[in-house]
């Protein structure tokens, strides 16, 4: 459903007027970005959405650092849409354009924009702010050093302070900055090379490996045509290379059935039918919006891969699920993938560390643990159990499986763990633990 702006009764006709809507929407409600970016029309062409995308994540990605000037040239805010067009302005600010003039450019289509969005007197103060905001931000002094506050880094980071001091506390200095760093970098398309891939013999040069990854690599800027063909052909899958640590830990077998628990949209699910081209995948996950993709994955399996999935809630009648749909009770492998902070993955979801408050962490371990614990019910004896999150945190990662393992009458032991740290790996940040069942 593209529903508009309040402040605009016609379709935008142009993706810096999207981008400003979006934006507006999103401070103003409760939608995702991904959310609002699947909203834009079907028929949009391909650079153009691709432009509505960067100014949008653009924004979100550099909130505090641009709102903190414009707070500082205001003596009231504006209305949400001429706010959003000054944010938006800010992000081409940011934008690295050597041309002589670029910063009136922007100030000129702001105004014009405006008085579309909004009014000619509104055009009239946004035009004032903007040039203070070209200025403030152009003339910028340059990144904070691992010894500036706490306060300075939430601000040009665009990170809540809270976040930033957990992390310092948790990782020191240059470890949280070199996070803040990665997390303020847009991130490259990384794809997965599907096995049986024409590709394989000819890779084309706008495809890059990635070193640790085989069968991972980034695509360059400006190749979205030949992208998609691949996309659609099946010869590559959109996914981060981190991925890969908590399928190598359960280390999936030909011929085996492995249950894929909190599977959607299904990324692992497809790798590891990749992996063992024989075999069966079941694929669970609570019902919802996230089921079709999850559908849509598993078309694409080898075809000596069975598949089934299973719609459920793990925590209060998993096994009923299973039963129901005619599925195993019990799995040698099991892939237990939690929902979590997501703290690992902010150079793609851009607004998490928006969403995430000062108790998030407490709520997703407690449900993480229940979680692992029912997930503990459907492994065979002497089966293997991998725990694996995109979060950095310790208290969603070690945390979590110390507590499981600490339980009474515990039947599992620790095998191995892998943990990917972005600013180390140049991968998305995630942490796996391979369990086994021992008596």
């Amino acid at each position: 459903m593209n529903r508009l702006s309040s402040s605009q009764s016609t379709t935008p006709s142009d993706a810096w007027t999207w981008s400003v809507q979006l934006l507006e929407r999103w401070q103003t409600g409760t939608e995702r970005v991904d959310w609002l970016l699947e909203s834009l029309p079907r028929g949009m062409g391909g650079g153009e959405r691709a432009r509505v995308q960067a100014l949008l994540v653009g924004a979100v990605r550099n909130l505090t650092r641009i709102k903190d000037k414009l707070d500082r040239l205001m003596t009231r805010p504006p209305r949400p849409i001429v706010e959003a067009a000054l944010i938006v302005a800010g992000v081409e600010l940011l934008e690295s354009d050597p041309a002589p003039g670029h910063a009136a450019k922007v100030g000129h289509h702001l105004v014009e924009r405006v008085k579309q969005l909004a009014s000619p007197k509104e055009a009239a103060f946004a035009n004032a702010v903007g040039r203070k905001l070209a200025v403030a931000l152009m003339s910028e002094a340059t990144e904070p050093t691992d010894s500036d506050s706490a306060d300075t880094w939430s601000i040009f980071y665009s990170h809540p302070i809270w976040l930033v001091e957990r992390w310092r506390e948790q990782l020191g200095d240059a470890m949280t900055r070199q996070l803040l760093v990665v997390n303020q970098t847009p991130a490259s398309v990384t794809v997965r090379l599907r096995p049986g891939a024409a590709l394989t013999q000819s890779l084309p040069a706008w495809l890059n490996p990635i070193d640790g990854a085989p069968d991972f690599y980034t695509a360059e800027s400006g190749h979205w045509a030949e992208l998609r063909g691949l996309l659609e052909s099946g010869e590559v899958h959109v996914q981060d290379a981190a991925t890969r640590l908590a399928i190598d830990l359960l280390d999936p077998q030909s011929g085996e059935t492995v249950l894929d628990l909190c599977a959607a949209p299904g990324g692992k699910s497809l790798a590891m039918a990749d992996r063992m081209q024989k075999g069966k995948i079941v694929a669970f996950d609570m019902p919802g919006r996230r089921m079709p993709r999850l559908e849509e994955s598993l078309q694409r399996v080898p075809a000596g891969v069975e598949t089934a999935t299973v719609s459920g809630d793990l925590l209060r009648s998993g096994a009923k699920a299973l039963e129901g749909a005619k599925q195993p009770l019990t799995y040698a492998a099991v892939l237990l993938d939690v929902p979590c902070s997501n703290t690992g993955v902010m150079r793609h979801r851009v607004d998490v560390k928006w969403r995430l408050q000062t108790d998030s962490f407490e709520r997703h371990s407690s449900q993480q643990l229940d979680l692992l614990i029912a997930a503990a019910e459907l492994v065979a004896e002497s089966g293997r159990l991998v725990y694996s999150t995109c979060s950095i945190d310790r208290e969603e990662n070690e945390q979590v499986v110390n507590a499981f393992l600490k339980r009474p009458n515990g039947s599992f032991e620790l095998e191995a763990t892998e943990v990917s740290l972005p600013w180390q790996s140049g991968c998305d940040g995630a942490a796996a633990f391979r369990l086994r069942r021992v008596s």
